[in-house]
């Protein structure tokens, strides 16, 4: 029974809150300021009705937004008095369906150090399982079907618990509590190869691939958000075939490492691409090349793409090969990335040797993300968004009036919804000019719809006739027809920045967009905030100010 002067509050917390460890930290929370009550996913928001002494009711929301979980960003926390029920207990309770606040959607994280240590533990009973996660990393949206974020809503919801995961999924005290994707080598997903023409191949997987590419094969590696292809970056026969096969004579080959160690072995990364390189992101990082590498990698460049494994797999790999690997999407040149078995097994025909595949179905196609960090400020730019990035918000300078849609380019097609004072823009997609890739920008934008529920009113669109997001056949989803939104074209990089642009690695400014225009000219808008067009001052554009703050441009004046 609740003391007298017990009191009660139902705190809602905003931001990037579910899917990243936040109801266990509440749980964890209340339990030290000695509260009782429950805590709760609702769409958007995390809901908690706590009780006890004002003193720690004070105390538990003054600590709440001070020291989240790594992968949580809280946003704005609220509160309002509450009927006492006298609760006995703090519980993890079910989520609610409903229409409480925005819905930020967790990316997915690399594998994070306690995760990896356990990994390569030969005493752990997750050892060398290629699936091993936690609150504080794995896949996220790449495995979300819905919101509420739950492991039902999501692949996972076809991998029952074992009785040692669901011990370590309902305890308070452990590292995988409410761990949505938890799984183990008896419960969970499982890894299998196959030849080039799709027959099965019995044995230890990760050490007959990594004798594949030592021998110079090139191999398919199912991902987080799609398939790799990988082959030896410093055998050059075996880089001069994985050119040939998937038709990319030019363009950079972007190389995994093991580890930092590694990479500071094969490039020269400066302090700030080496913290870009081992953050929870992992992307790729443009560094120095040391010249070790096979020439093929990256013909014509001074500059080379760098990257750390982002999940157990392609960790384990690594360790079996003991050398760097090409690690390039799994593709033909032009066409989208490949996500389910069936279709790497047909499409990839031809340019694997061999495939790597595993049982958990990816949701969503994501590419790897690409960082380049700029000489003038040494701060991270990233130059193209996609796993670990999005589909995280941009704050806007100013808000948009209505739901807006803007297609982005023909060349580097990416798409941004925008609503209220947020921007989420899509992952890069690729060139537009295939069926292949429209609809893949299909589905990646009905997708972004449902799930963060925005229906646009305005989309904003290039006025040239000829490109695929502009043509009226070419639209990529049925919203025109059935919400009949008005349509905005804009001539050069104005329609554009709506959907093809880098942006700062922590902030929500926007860096040169890299889109194409019309007559294949790369151009590069400067700073444009996504507010620009139909927002809350439609007739200017931003250019964010040296001490910090915002001018505002007419369009029609030079930026």
């Amino acid at each position: 029974m609740m003391r007298p002067e017990a009191e009660a509050r139902r705190v809602s917390v905003r931001g990037v809150v579910q899917g990243v460890g936040f109801r266990p930290f509440v749980w964890r929370l209340a339990e030290r300021h000695g509260l009782t009550g429950w805590v709760r996913n609702a769409d958007g928001v995390v809901e908690i009705h706590l009780e006890g002494s004002p003193g720690s009711l004070d105390a538990f929301v003054t600590e709440l937004g001070d020291a989240p979980p790594p992968l949580a960003v809280v946003e704005d926390v609220s509160w309002r008095p509450e009927d006492v029920h006298g609760f006995p207990g703090f519980d993890v309770d079910v989520s609610v369906e409903g229409a409480a606040g925005d819905r930020l959607v967790p990316p997915d994280a690399a594998t994070c150090d306690a995760c990896l240590r356990e990994l390569l533990d030969p005493d752990d009973r997750r050892y060398r399982y290629p699936f091993i996660n936690c609150t504080d990393c794995g896949p996220r949206f790449t495995i979300i079907e819905a919101l509420p974020y739950d492991r039902a809503r999501t692949s996972m919801r076809n991998f029952p618990m074992c009785e040692a995961c669901r011990q370590e999924y309902e305890d308070p005290g452990d590292r995988r509590f409410h761990a949505e994707p938890i799984a183990c080598p008896v419960c969970g997903p499982r890894i299998e190869l196959r030849d080039a023409s799709g027959g099965g191949v019995e044995g230890d997987v990760v050490e007959l691939v990594g004798s594949m590419l030592r021998g110079g094969a090139i191999v398919a590696i199912k991902g987080l958000g799609g398939f790799h292809l990988a082959c030896d970056a410093t055998d050059s026969g075996a880089v001069r075939l994985l050119r040939e096969r998937k038709r990319r004579p030019n363009k950079p080959f972007a190389v995994m490492v093991a580890d930092l160690a590694a990479a500071r072995e094969w490039f020269e990364p400066t302090t700030e691409e080496a913290a870009a390189l081992s953050s929870w992101r992992a992307p790729i990082v443009l560094v120095a090349d040391r010249g070790r590498l096979a020439p093929g990698i990256a013909p014509g460049h001074r500059r080379c793409g760098a990257m750390l494994p982002a999940t157990p797999l392609h960790h384990l790999l690594l360790r079996a090969v003991s050398a760097p690997l090409v690690m390039t999407s799994g593709n033909a040149s032009d066409e989208p990335i490949c996500i389910g078995n069936d279709e790497a097994l047909d499409r990839l025909a031809g340019i694997a040797d061999a495939f790597v595949l595993h049982d958990r179905a990816i949701v969503a196609r994501y590419d790897d993300p690409v960082v380049w960090v700029r000489p003038d400020d040494q701060r991270p730019s990233v130059m193209r968004r996609a796993r670990s990035f999005a589909p995280s918000s941009i704050d806007l300078a100013c808000p948009v009036r209505v739901p807006t849609l803007g297609m982005g380019a023909e060349l580097h097609g990416a798409f941004c919804l925008a609503t209220g004072g947020r921007a989420f823009l899509s992952q890069h997609i690729g060139d537009l000019d295939t069926e292949e890739a429209m609809a893949a920008y299909r589905s990646a934008l009905d997708r972004y719809r449902e799930i963060l529920r925005v229906e646009p009113e305005l989309v904003a669109h290039d006025l040239h006739p000829d490109f695929a997001s502009t043509r009226s056949r070419g639209w990529p989803c049925s919203i025109i027809t059935r919400t009949s939104p008005r349509r905005w074209p804009r001539a050069g990089w104005r329609a554009r920045c709506w959907g093809s642009r880098s942006t700062d690695w922590d902030s929500a400014t926007t860096e040169r967009s890299g889109a194409a225009s019309s007559c294949g000219v790369r151009r590069g808008a400067r700073r444009v905030s996504a507010g620009c067009g139909p927002c809350a001052s439609p007739a200017a554009t931003a250019r964010r100010d040296t001490r910090g703050g915002w001018r505002w441009r007419s369009p029609r004046r030079p930026a």
